[in-house]
């Protein structure tokens, strides 16, 4: 077997295309371009990018247009979850409207309802609120008075950033009022030398990582809504990412944070300090909390640099044991260079080539490895990376391969993966599932997920076998209980009996909170209710979600 060198170039357009994240209702649609004219007039967004999103958004319309025909109809979350009762907040009235209008300007609170669609309605058309509130702060003093009032109101909120989430967690189920970080998209401050940034929760992460670029910095995570989702909701849901091999959690990469609680209190735990060792640790509260016990409106975040050199690599295996072969030899050989190791199985790949007519350079085979690697040297790294694929092929742990050559052909390859949860919408409603599993475990559940639904539903794996997290989607035509209920509560009894997490990166949200306990102990659930009615205890911080009932 002989390594190829990919010779297929990506367009201007398709290039950008990769880096944003889609989006399949026209509202929705609204929305991301509502939000790209706030970057752009607070200087997140250049006019080229800014022409860029206008003609991918143009490109990307007729799907919509196609994809929301097959979904018009979605039921309310309340009906879906017949037993979910609303809790026991007060409505809001008229002169509760006119309230928060004496709070913000005009085009801060949306209450149309063709304005509304977009932040009710989660982008996987899995989950549709009520609300007929938006508000949209510019400032933490905004979120604040609006939470001490709805406080005061026993209203309850939902805190919403990109809207890019997967478990239900960042829209209303009943009918809360959405507090949108949409306007909170300022960067504060950078410290070239400590490689900290400070800025507001709504900054979007790769205009975050777009400014750092030219610092020589980068950001510590990685996502595919990385166009769309906002730094506050990664910290929320602490999101993890492509690079988490490489650069760790949001546990360790946020160095500070300011939160507003629910009574409209600011914390201000805004350390920029790596060493910080004086008390309780209270950030760690918010990180991955989903908004339930505070409301994330700055971060301070510890970015690394920019890597002067990255090759990406794609190779074949046969077997997902040389799988776990070649990951064993890149963490060998490859060492401290290695920044992302990733898997797609034959079915992720087929949908990513007959639904969204990309180009697989590789051909047939049942697995996908991208094997990619950061450093500051070049030639060192090339070197290092060419003696590891002389030694897989030599041991014939994989039989086929390609190397990037450029920066478009590593989009190119990244595209295959990244796109897997937009070809799997092609299938029909999609069931998502997001967990941790021991290493050599990784891939069984795949196959017994297959044996145990049949092989009239699509099902699909992929993830982040560096680091242990496994993406599985599955579909059916249409939302289906019965379906639905032939994957749960199985899948997460067959994940906590192999000792892995029911949620390794997606949180919670609705969906999941009620199996947490496949994943937690009693005693630690008991331990996290105590913390909400403590810091909540009217329950207005996006109720319904996390915590089991």
């Amino acid at each position: 077997m002989m390594l190829t060198k990919l010779n297929t170039q990506l367009s201007k357009d398709c290039c950008q295309a990769i880096a944003v994240q889609r989006w399949y209702t026209s509202s929705r649609y609204i929305v991301r371009i509502k939000q790209t004219k706030d970057m752009y007039s607070c200087g997140q967004f250049s006019k080229v990018k800014l022409c860029n999103f206008f003609n991918i958004f143009s490109s990307f319309r007729s799907f919509s247009s196609s994809f929301q025909r097959n979904t018009i109809e979605l039921d309310l979350t309340s009906l879906r979850y017949p037993e979910l009762k609303r809790g026991n907040f007060a409505t809001l009235s008229t002169d509760d409207v006119s309230i928060f209008e004496s709070m913000l300007s005009p085009s801060q609170v949306l209450k149309e309802r063709d304005e509304l669609d977009g932040y009710n309605i989660d982008w996987l058309r899995t989950c549709k609120g009520a609300s007929s509130l938006v508000l949209k702060p510019k400032t933490t003093l905004d979120v604040s008075n609006i939470v001490k009032y709805c406080s005061k109101r026993h209203l309850a909120v939902v805190p919403q950033g990109g809207n890019t989430g997967l478990v239900g967690g960042s829209v209303p189920v009943f009918d809360e009022i959405v507090i949108c970080t949409a306007l909170m998209n300022s960067i504060l401050t950078l410290d070239k030398h400590s490689g900290v940034l400070t800025c507001q929760a709504g900054c979007i992460l790769e205009a975050l990582d777009d400014y750092l670029a030219e610092y020589d910095l980068m950001m510590p995570l990685d996502l595919g809504a990385k166009a769309s989702c906002h730094i506050g909701g990664n910290v929320s849901t602490s999101a993890g990412g492509l690079r988490l091999l490489r650069y760790g959690s949001l546990h360790g990469s946020i160095l500070g944070l300011e939160a507003v609680l629910a009574n409209g209190e600011i914390v201000n735990c805004m350390s920029a300090m790596r060493k910080d060792n004086t008390g309780y640790d209270l950030k760690q509260l918010f990180i991955g909390a989903e908004g339930t016990l505070g409301i994330v409106t700055q971060v301070a975040v510890l970015c690394p640099r920019r890597p002067q050199a990255v090759h990406v690599a794609f190779l074949a295996c046969r077997s997902f044991g040389e799988v776990l072969k070649v990951l064993h030899q890149a963490k060998g050989m490859l060492g401290e260079i290695l920044s992302a190791f990733e898997v797609m199985d034959q079915a992720a790949m087929n949908v990513v080539t007959k639904n969204l007519h990309l180009k697989n350079p590789l051909g047939d085979s049942n697995y996908y490895l991208i094997v990619e690697t950061s450093g500051s040297n070049a030639e060192h790294d090339g070197a290092k990376l060419d003696k590891f694929l002389q030694d897989l092929m030599d041991k014939g742990m994989v039989h086929n391969g390609t190397v990037a050559q450029d920066i478009n052909q590593r989009k190119e390859i990244w595209a295959l993966r990244e796109r897997v949860a937009e070809g799997m919408l092609h299938e029909g409603f999609n069931y998502k599932y997001d967990v941790s599993l021991p290493t050599q475990n990784f891939y069984d559940l795949v196959a017994d997920m297959r044996k145990h639904l049949g092989q009239d539903l699509p099902c699909v794996g992929y993830g982040h076998v560096g680091d242990g997290n496994l993406h599985l989607n599955i579909a059916s035509p249409q939302y289906d209980k019965r379906v639905l209920d032939r994957i749960e509560p199985y899948i997460y009894e067959w994940v906590a009996n192999h000792g892995g997490s029911i949620s390794a990166e997606h949180g919670l949200g609705l969906k999941k909170r009620n199996y947490i306990h496949y994943s937690k102990t009693p005693s630690a659930v008991k331990l996290m209710k105590q913390m909400k009615q403590l810091m909540d205890p009217k329950g207005i911080l996006n109720p319904y979600k996390v915590l089991p009932d």
